[in-house]
């Protein structure tokens, strides 16, 4: 999102994370900006029966938490490496000042917030109002967009992540992940999710 010499000009640090290490947990400051360099964390709600909940998948170039940064509260969610990472940390201060001189970041930061505050829409609106086909069809088309809407896009998430992302349980996405299939909306090919 921003670029690292950018980031460097303006007193960013890197940090290294083990799968499973958090960079940041529900209910603490958000004092820092960070951007992923290499890896995948994902920002994660444990549930009280143990299981986690995603409120999003984050990858290289990606950054995450920016909404309780600017807002000035603090973190809704718990950032988890799900995979070996490195992420450029850069205190708040240094980014506002950063944004205030280069506004075409500046305008970058707008478009992806109002992605994010429209994929946050369409996952409330899905969980609160449909059926678990509707859901995950509604999911992965998301996905196939985001990723430049393939003729074949193959979904890289487990069965389990699909659940943790909707709040199904894992036995109702195979479950659905069948009835899609033999609906025709899908295809699987080597247990892989095709769409």
């Amino acid at each position: 999102m921003i670029e690292a010499e950018i980031l460097d000009q303006f007193g960013a640090t890197q940090k290294t994370l083990r799968k499973g290490d958090v960079l940041f947990a529900e209910g603490e400051p958000a004092e820092f900006y960070y951007q992923i360099i290499r890896g995948e964390l994902r920002m994660i709600n444990r549930i009280e029966d143990g299981s986690d909940f995603i409120q999003g998948i984050f990858q290289a170039g990606q950054s995450l938490g920016e909404p309780p940064l600017f807002g000035q509260f603090p973190y809704p969610s718990t950032a988890v490496a799900s995979q070996p990472a490195a992420v450029y940390k850069l205190p708040y201060a240094a980014l506002t000042e950063l944004l205030r001189t280069h506004f075409d970041i500046h305008q970058r930061f707008l478009i992806t917030l109002s992605r994010r505050l429209q994929y946050k829409s369409m996952q409330a609106k899905e969980m609160s109002s449909y059926s678990a086909d509707h859901q995950l069809l509604t999911l992965l088309t998301y996905f196939k967009r985001q990723a430049g809407n393939p003729p074949a896009y193959q979904v890289l998430l487990t069965r389990q992540e699909l659940g943790d992302l909707t709040g199904l349980r894992v036995e109702t996405v195979i479950r659905t992940v069948k009835q899609l299939e033999q609906a025709g909306k899908l295809t699987l090919q080597d247990g892989k999710i095709i769409l």
